[in-house]
């Protein structure tokens, strides 16, 4: 039985709209994407939200036009994709990398701490699996404790006062904690529509911004404008604007980026926001008969729900206990030779050529290192049958004896 890690789920539901799109002449950015926006921003509960072409975008242009740039430092994870921390070197500031809780995937709040000097701009946390980062009010804390050693730069960092707060939260749309929505808790929030995601557009993603930053004097409707230059080369108004009768003359402000979502991506978001409650709910139904038949003294699973916290439910973590990463690999191999695919989120930054080369070394972050060691990560997906989903964990077992 074949079993994919993770196909994209399109039905006619999609299909129809791509098609409605492709009829109405809009194919780039035009109303499909800012009603988008606008469901967006209702699911996180925000006031707006910008599309754009993918999460990596979101993030680099969150940075971007908070000012954050060479000279300056800005802190994530060592367990994370990439992307994380690939922003932080587009825009020319320094990636500072600091290892996780012990036996945890999540960022040492302790480590953040010890790690903020006043070359810091930013600290850029990781909502990974679906799971909303549970240190937040921690990094808040310290962002407010280190106040004395911010050096604010323009006056959007000047009206915050302190370390901007980010997310990366590719996994985790449609995830709560506490009673706020993924969105709606670090001062920008940006999520991934990419192929694989819960909610796709083929590519694209969306950031969002608190009442945090609003709260600070920080406009939100220059923030939106500032998006919309910055990911459009510049150019004072969008196709949409110059449609009005009169309106073709624009200027360009300044020679900016291309990154824009379009109508077509926006299209399949659309489709995807109508049916996205009862994907959300077939996850969580899968995640817990993975639970019910994998959790044991043999075997550690990533938690996704809680009293206070529920999970998007993106991907499912195990841990084998006590095995080497050779000893996992053979176990994907066998899996692989069933036709089932698996996968590993994530190797940590430091083990990568391109970290390497900027002189992180793996050995300064032995919880990482841990955590990566013995994880596998098994299919989740809405394509999932539950027969399927019996035969990977029969796969499983099987091919890691327990």
């Amino acid at each position: 039985m074949k079993v994919p890690f993770s196909p994209p789920d399109i039905t006619e539901q999609e299909i129809e709209e791509v098609a409605a799109a492709l009829r109405s002449g809009w194919i780039t950015t035009g109303p499909r994407t800012k009603e988008f926006e606008r469901g967006i921003a209702a699911l996180c509960r925000t006031k707006q939200a910008v599309c754009l072409g993918s999460a990596t975008a979101c993030m680099e242009m969150a940075l971007r036009l908070m000012g954050i740039g060479p000279g300056d430092e800005v802190i994530t994870t060592a367990y994370t994709y990439t992307a994380t921390c690939s922003v932080i070197c587009h825009v020319g500031a320094a990636p500072v990398l600091v290892d996780t809780l012990p036996g945890s995937y999540e960022m040492d709040p302790s480590a953040v701490e010890r790690a903020i000097t006043e070359k810091t701009k930013a600290v850029i946390c990781v909502d990974l699996a679906g799971i909303i980062y549970s240190a937040y009010d921690e990094i808040f804390r310290i962002a407010e404790e280190k106040k004395g050693l911010f050096r604010p730069a323009n006056e959007r960092q000047q009206a915050l006062g302190r370390i901007l707060v980010m997310a990366d939260a590719a996994h985790a749309l449609g995830a709560s904690r506490d009673g706020k929505m993924s969105g709606q808790i670090a001062d920008f929030t940006c999520f991934s529509f990419h192929a694989v995601k819960n909610l796709t557009t083929a590519e694209g993603g969306a950031v969002t911004w608190s009442e945090a930053v609003e709260n600070a004097g920080i406009d939100s409707g220059e923030l939106y404008r500032d998006y919309m230059l910055y990911s459009l080369h510049g150019q004072s108004k969008d196709a949409l604007e110059k449609t009005r009768a009169g309106a073709w003359e624009y200027d360009i402000v300044a020679p900016l980026y291309k990154c824009n979502m379009t109508d077509l991506q926006a299209a399949i978001g659309l489709a995807q926001m109508k049916r996205y409650d009862g994907i959300l709910r077939r996850r969580k139904e899968l995640i817990e008969r993975y639970d019910a038949a994998l959790k044991g003294d043999q075997t550690d699973v990533l938690g996704h729900y809680g009293d206070t916290w529920q999970s998007s439910g993106h991907l499912y973590l195990t841990r084998l206990k006590g095995r080497t990463r050779e000893e996992c690999n053979r176990i994907i191999e066998k899996l692989a030779e069933q036709e089932v695919a698996s996968n590993v989120h994530y190797k940590p930054l430091p083990m990568l050529t391109a970290y390497r080369n900027l002189g992180f070394d793996i050995g300064d972050y032995p919880n990482a290192y841990a955590q990566f060691e013995n994880e596998i990560t098994l299919p989740l997906h809405t394509c999932l049958t539950d027969e399927q989903q019996e035969f990977v964990i029969e796969v499983y077992k099987k091919a890691a004896g327990i």
